[in-house]
């Protein structure tokens, strides 16, 4: 995949470290003698995953989304995601905390979805350092206990970006009972970073091609790898090179012979990694693989 389908790719969605987002991204084999693009940080971003490796080509945003804690009510966990689109970074933010992370095994028990089914940010706009989100209707459903973390995670995930010094909450255009818990937003309601996770593994492929052509372990933030090995459920190693992946968030193994896996194979999986603020993790486990393709 060429670099400019990569940006075409990540013009449209942000990242997490979220698997879906990584899927189909090209590996880089070595970083680039000179790189032609950069990533632009957002403080918070930097606080809590640290400095992000530059891109190939094009300008990205890094930035970091807080979802609602399952386990201790008000509280958020910061997430990082990445896009080329810098026009709407804002929306973007709000609708991947809308969708939320349900999806990801690795937190499950951990994350709370509280947004009622049907939430859509209507409008985000911004005059001098004010912000202000128009919900739709079905935001004042939100349940009484789950207020605050909302509040949180909306306005600590826009108070990041550059400019922004205060953020209204409206919903339908009108006050929210929402609004009255934006003065208790601040970064105390952030829960403390837990070491690097292993989100799932992913075997790619060529459109119609019956073999996977390499495996990437996704991560949940950026990290370096010092060890990832991946084998077949009988314990034959998977013979390949090893790279990191853009962003460093995932390993990639180019593996040295056609492999004829299908959905839900077992991989055993071992791995050490150090995210950017020298958290370190590692582990042995049994993943069942998903496939895509390129």
């Amino acid at each position: 995949m060429t670099t400019d389908t990569l940006i075409r790719t990540f013009r449209t969605v942000s990242l997490f470290l979220l698997l879906a987002l990584f899927v189909g991204c090209t590996s880089r084999q070595e970083p680039p003698a000179e790189a032609k693009g950069r990533v632009n940080a957002t403080a918070s971003f930097v606080k809590y995953f640290g400095p992000v490796p530059p891109v190939d080509k094009g300008t990205c945003y890094g930035f970091v989304i807080y979802f609602p804690s399952a386990k201790e009510v008000g509280k958020v966990l910061p997430f990082p995601f990445f896009t080329f689109d810098e026009a709407s970074l804002k929306k973007v933010a709000l609708g991947k905390l809308m969708a939320g992370m349900g999806d990801q095994k690795a937190y499950q028990g951990e994350l709370v979805q509280p947004f009622p089914v049907g939430s859509r940010v209507l409008d985000v706009s911004q005059a001098a350092g004010t912000v202000t989100v128009n919900f739709s209707k079905e935001v004042n459903s939100i349940k009484e206990q789950q207020q605050q973390a909302v509040v949180n995670a909306v306005v600590l995930t826009l108070s990041q970006f550059t400019g922004v010094t205060k953020v209204v909450i409206k919903v339908e255009g009108a006050e929210s009972p929402l609004e009255k818990l934006v003065v208790k937003a601040d970064e105390s309601a952030v829960l403390p970073l837990a070491p690097p996770r292993l989100l799932g593994v992913v075997g790619m492929k060529e459109k119609g091609a019956a073999n996977v052509e390499e495996i990437d372990a996704f991560f949940d933030r950026p990290v370096d790898i010092k060890e990832l090995t991946l084998s077949a459920a009988d314990g034959g190693k998977i013979d390949g090179d090893v790279y990191q992946s853009v962003f460093d968030m995932a390993g990639v193994l180019k593996a040295k012979k056609p492999l004829p896996y299908q959905a839900g194979t077992q991989v055993k999986v071992h791995w050490k990694v150090t995210d950017k603020l020298g958290r370190s993790a590692s582990g042995d486990v049994g993943v069942a693989l998903e496939i895509r393709e390129h």
